[in-house]
């Protein structure tokens, strides 16, 4: 099924990058390109040390992310973590979910899609909306499972939120074997797999949340290749590692106007 026009969301990713000399540098470099075309909500998950330096100094029309949140509700005893709640009293109305390095990163055991999916379901009920990401590897891309495994995560989301819930929640769909490879999916296997995730949206959750939800593409999105992908029907914008670092964030942010 193909959606209605909808606002594309354009989202950057720093990671953990960004040194006090390089985020001035980022900050001046986005700024600069103000004012965004309607046609993009900008939204920048920064490290943590970064949200409120970014929030005070970006551009009214480039939004703050955090990149995770606590899946302890509240405040209390988590050393290291921050709690939705504190994210939103400090003025962080966005956050990401379910990003790859989290779920398999560090050499250790990551996010189970139950966690990703609480987390996801906190960061709501506390007035947050979220960017959750799902995506499968390339022995699973290779097998032809990654629609199972794009509904196994799906379903995980499904089992925390209401139907009411999803108007606050953008899907990244990022291949992990795309993510800082270089490597993309053409236009063609982006739009196939988005076009599968909303329809299982559709037949999971119901025909309204499938329309309505922005379903955006990560894995190594370049200015060049930025065009071709967005102008796919059921593609609504994208989540950018890399070469949101980069000047050519700004040609990305720009592409929406070729929707």
């Amino acid at each position: 099924m193909a959606p209605p026009a909808k606002r594309c969301l354009i989202g950057g990713n720093w990671k953990c990058n960004g040194t006090v000399r390089q985020v001035e540098e980022l900050i001046n470099t986005l700024n600069s390109g103000s004012k965004y075309p309607m046609s993009s909500e900008v939204v920048i998950a920064v490290p943590a040390l970064q949200l409120q330096n970014c929030k005070a100094k970006f551009a009214s029309d480039i939004a703050v992310s955090s990149q995770d949140v606590c899946i302890k509700d509240g405040v209390g005893a988590y050393t290291g973590e921050i709690s939705a709640k504190l994210l939103v009293d400090s003025g962080i109305t966005w956050t990401l979910t379910g990003h790859s390095e989290r779920r398999t990163g560090f050499g250790i055991p990551g996010e189970t899609s139950e966690v990703v999916g609480k987390k996801t379901k906190v960061a709501i009920d506390n007035g947050m909306s979220v960017i959750a990401c799902i995506g499968e590897k390339i022995e699973e891309r290779e097998s032809g499972a990654t629609m199972a495994v794009c509904s196994e995560q799906l379903s995980a989301l499904k089992a925390e939120l209401t139907e009411s819930d999803w108007a606050k929640v953008v899907i990244a769909y990022e291949p992990v074997w795309a993510i800082g490879t270089g490597k993309s999916a053409t236009p063609p296997m982006a739009e196939e797999t988005h076009s599968q995730i909303r329809d299982w949206l559709c037949e999971n959750i119901s025909p309204e949340v499938a329309q309505a939800t922005r379903i955006i593409y990560g894995g190594s999105v370049k200015g060049a290749t930025a065009t071709g992908l967005i102008s796919c029907p059921n593609i609504d914008g994208f989540l950018v590692g890399g070469a949101s670092l980069l000047p050519e964030f700004k040609d990305i942010i720009n592409s929406s106007t070729m929707k």
